[in-house]
């Protein structure tokens, strides 16, 4: 079978691009692409983003760096040029990864990242990643090596190299003036680079700049319901991710819970949306358990726990702590229902992932991914990775991009029989002679 190449078209280069176009010899074409080229390329070479991209990574090796694809750009003049565009599907010299669904890591930890380092094409993290559970762990921060967040993302970006995003989340989404946002997410784009960094912007509902303060104070809590909305309130993480994206930013448009938040999420152009799978589940699993000792024995306790438990985790507001208990039974009903929680599309916690891919499917945004994040326990990674051989999604694979902590990820390179058969083949190695 005939292979064809930039190297087929014998065409001359561009002056003074000798260099870079020796890096992309090898850039492969179709039959029909060179049959089309092969008689008006009058000369090959390079664009100016091709350039930029190796003066930010320059590539000892003479390729070209990871985390770009190579494009050719057919100019009015004749001349053949080769783009680098950002692809972090892409592992050295244009090359595929081994697989189109991509793996990230939940971690600010630098220690952690630079074992997973090879294996990811992103990172992600946040102010309690970055804060909680690693500057201030001394278990994870040894020594107190690390004292700010600048100096660990500059580690961090060192170890990841070029092939990697870095997703990391403005401190305070609640500022109203967006020129201190604006100068945060430059900060992070000078620190982390142009091509790699990805502004994380949040969904913000009922939270307001006026209000936030209700949750680092007294009981924590908001005093008015989730869907207790403005449409200015509602729509603030959605109008700070289009303006950053305005000037050039990547945006994670993070907190995503439900389904029904994905389309209009998508309004806002962002490069990543998500699939937060724990939480919902383990909700749908507890709300479904008092729904059911209710349905067994018509002991309200049952339902006067639901209440509780539904204000405690941010249902209700505080003020619903007498509400009636059929408006409890039936708010309960209501998420099981809509969760989809009793049948197969719901029941492994995977209707959002699934109502997801569905709808980046039908998109006009050929570049926006889903991240699914936020597992736990023994099923999470496993049932994610089942859906994802569905037939239904088969081709959708390109779009998922898989986060966790890398020791969750960790815990699904081994099995049981892995101990069984070492033992067997190390005591056999034992007595060799």
């Amino acid at each position: 079978m005939l292979k064809f190449g930039l190297f087929s078209l014998a065409a001359p280069v561009v002056r003074g691009d000798d260099e870079y176009v020796e890096r992309v010899w090898d850039t492969g074409l179709s039959r029909d692409e060179y049959l089309t080229l092969k008689d008006i390329v009058k000369a090959i070479g390079v664009t100016e983003g091709f350039r930029d991209v190796l003066k930010e990574f320059p590539t000892a090796e003479g390729g070209t760096p990871a985390g770009f694809r190579r494009e050719v750009v057919l100019e009015r003049d004749g001349v053949l040029r080769v783009d680098l565009k950002r692809d972090i599907s892409r592992d050295k010299n244009g090359v595929m990864r081994p697989t189109k669904v991509l793996y990230s890591a939940d971690t600010a930890d630098p220690y952690e990242v630079a074992a997973i380092a090879p294996f990811i094409a992103n990172l992600t993290c946040n102010p309690g990643i970055v804060y909680d559970l690693f500057i201030n762990n001394p278990k994870a921060n040894v020594g107190g090596k690390f004292k700010t967040r600048d100096e660990v993302m500059g580690e961090i970006g060192r170890i990841l190299g070029p092939g990697a995003d870095i997703s990391v989340e403005l401190n305070n989404p609640f500022e109203k003036d967006f020129g201190l946002l604006l100068e945060e997410a430059e900060k992070f784009r000078e620190m982390i680079g142009k091509y790699r960094v990805v502004i994380k912007v949040p969904h913000t509902g009922p939270v307001t700049p006026e209000n936030v303060g209700q949750l680092l104070e007294g009981d924590k809590r908001l005093d008015k319901g989730y869907e207790e909305i403005k449409t200015a309130e509602a729509l603030r993480g959605h109008s700070l991710a289009l303006k950053l994206s305005e000037h050039g930013f990547r945006i994670n448009f993070t907190l995503m819970f439900e389904p029904f938040q994905t389309q209009l999420a998508l309004q806002a152009r962002p490069y990543f949306i998500n699939s937060f799978v724990r939480h919902r589940l383990v909700q749908s699993a507890k709300i479904k358990e008092f729904l059911d000792g209710y349905a067994a024995s018509r002991d309200e306790s049952h339902l006067e726990a639901l209440r509780a438990y539904l204000i405690n985790n941010d249902y209700y507001p505080p003020s619903k702590a007498s509400v009636d208990l059929k408006e409890v039974l039936n708010f309960g009903y209501d998420i099981i229902r809509y969760r989809r929680f009793e049948d197969a599309e719901g029941r492994d916690g995977l209707d959002g992932m699934r109502h997801n891919l569905r709808v980046l499917k039908n998109c006009n945004l050929p570049d926006t991914r889903l991240i699914v994040c936020s597992m736990e326990g023994p099923y999470n990674y496993p049932d994610i990775d089942k859906l994802l051989t569905e037939p239904e999604f088969q081709d959708m694979n390109h779009k998922v991009v898989i986060t966790a902590p890398p020791d969750y990820l960790a815990r699904f390179t081994s099995t049981n029989q892995v101990i069984s058969y070492q033992r067997r083949f190390m005591n056999a190695a034992k007595g060799q002679k």
